[in-house]
C-alpha cells in the first residue's frame, strides 16, 4: 500500500495446504504478516489492505485463505475460527485452545466436507541464528506492547 509515492503497508499471501482426513490434498493460502506503517494505526488503512489484498488473492482463484492472527480484526472481513470449518492447526493437541487459527472461504463453499490439517508453509520457518545475524545489521530496538497485538 503506498500513500504519496511512500509505502506505508504490506500484506503477502504464499500457498500451501490442508492434508485432508480423506487422503486428499487441498491447495489454500495463507497471510501475513500484514503491517501498517506505525503512524497510520489504527486508522482504517489496515482493513482497506486486507479487504484489497483478499480481493487479489480470490482472483488468482484461491478458494481459502487460513492464518493466525486476531478474531476481534480479521473477523470485520469475514474470517471465522478455522475449527469451523473442520481445518485443525498443525501440531496442535484437539484439546489446546486454536482460537487464533482463522479461515476464510474465498470460493463459497470450498471447504465443505472437508476436514484435515492445515501445513504452515515452509517459506515461514527460519533458523534462530539466521534471524539473529540478519538482527544484527539493525540498531538495537526495544520490544513494544502495542493495541491489537496478540503477543
Amino acid at each position: 500500500m503506498e500513500q504519496d509515492g511512500n509505502l506505508i503497508g504490506q500484506n503477502m499471501f504464499m500457498r500451501t495446504i490442508i492434508e485432508a482426513d480423506d487422503g486428499r490434498t487441498i491447495p489454500v493460502l495463507t497471510m501475513g504478516p500484514i503491517g501498517i506503517t506505525p503512524e497510520l494505526k489504527r486508522k482504517g488503512y489496515g482493513k482497506a489492505l486486507l479487504d484489497y489484498s483478499l480481493e487479489k488473492a480470490a482472483e488468482t482463484g484461491a478458494g481459502a485463505v487460513l492464518f493466525e492472527g486476531n478474531i476481534g480484526f480479521y473477523g470485520k472481513s469475514g474470517f471465522d475460527y478455522a475449527g469451523r470449518f473442520g481445518i485443525r492447526y498443525h501440531d496442535l493437541p484437539e484439546d489446546e485452545d486454536a482460537s487464533f487459527f482463522l479461515c476464510k472461504e474465498l470460493i463459497p463453499g470450498y471447504l465443505d466436507g472437508i476436514t484435515g490439517v492445515y501445513q504452515t508453509p515452509q517459506g515461514y520457518y527460519v533458523k534462530d541464528e539466521d534471524v539473529e545475524a540478519f538482527d544484527k545489521g539493525f540498531p538495537p530496538r526495544k520490544k513494544l506492547k502495542l493495541p491489537g497485538q496478540i503477543f
